[in-house]
């Protein structure tokens, strides 16, 4: 995993934030981004503006800690995702 996404410990999340250039860049980011969340059965939490976005990856529910399926899932929106520069 990139060393952009900050690992937090209360609650247990992973959280990242992705800059763009413009908005076109930003939303063929936000499209690929659901493509996996819809392969992966993962919805992490989005707030975005024109040229960014936040990304909060949260533990599952009733957990304290993140797992596998989560880490994967960062992993997967900087391998497959348009590039971005991290804010």
């Amino acid at each position: 995993m990139k060393e952009a996404w900050q690992e937090r410990s209360r609650p247990a999340r992973l959280e990242r934030r992705y800059q763009f250039p413009n908005y076109s860049a930003l939303r063929d980011f936000l499209d690929c981004a659901a493509e996996v969340s819809e392969r992966e059965g993962l919805y992490p939490d989005m707030g975005f503006g024109r040229d960014y976005v936040n990304i909060t990856i949260h533990c599952d529910e009733g957990s304290t800690e993140l797992n596998e399926r989560q880490r994967r899932f960062a992993v997967l929106l900087d391998e497959h995702c348009p590039a971005a520069t991290s804010g």
